[in-house]
């Protein structure tokens, strides 16, 4: 069974940055993609970003598409995501997600993906 920590979460100002952290634990060939899905209040869970260890490719949300950069270190089994330049509309509790089973077509969908962390909350003050 994959664990998902996730850490690096607070309160920043508009335009600031932030980096969140994902450790997994457990079958790493459970972890072939993992990523960050988001939720703000009222709003539906939202696709925010994906890297998939194989050929490290990554898929972006058109919304933080270059604001926001994925990282991983697969020797520790760790994701990391920089995000930069801020915005009141990216408040949102921040899910790490892993699956084996996503592929270019359904990176985007929620149901893909097995396991999800407990989430973290990022809070951007205007």
């Amino acid at each position: 069974q994959v664990q998902l920590v996730e850490s690096g979460g607070g309160l920043v100002q508009t335009g600031g940055s932030l980096r969140l952290s994902c450790a997994a634990s457990g079958p790493t060939d459970s972890t072939d993609v993992m990523g960050w899905f988001r939720q703000a209040p009222g709003k539906e869970r939202e696709f925010v970003v994906a890297s998939r260890k194989i050929a490290s490719i990554t898929y972006y949300s058109d919304s933080v598409k270059g604001r926001f950069t994925i990282s991983r270190d697969n020797a520790k089994n760790t994701i990391y995501l920089q995000m930069s330049r801020l915005q009141p509309e990216d408040t949102a509790v921040y899910y790490c997600v892993a699956s084996s089973e996503v592929t270019h077509r359904t990176y985007g969908i929620a149901g893909y993906y097995h396991f999800w962390g407990q989430g973290t909350q990022v809070t951007v003050s205007s």
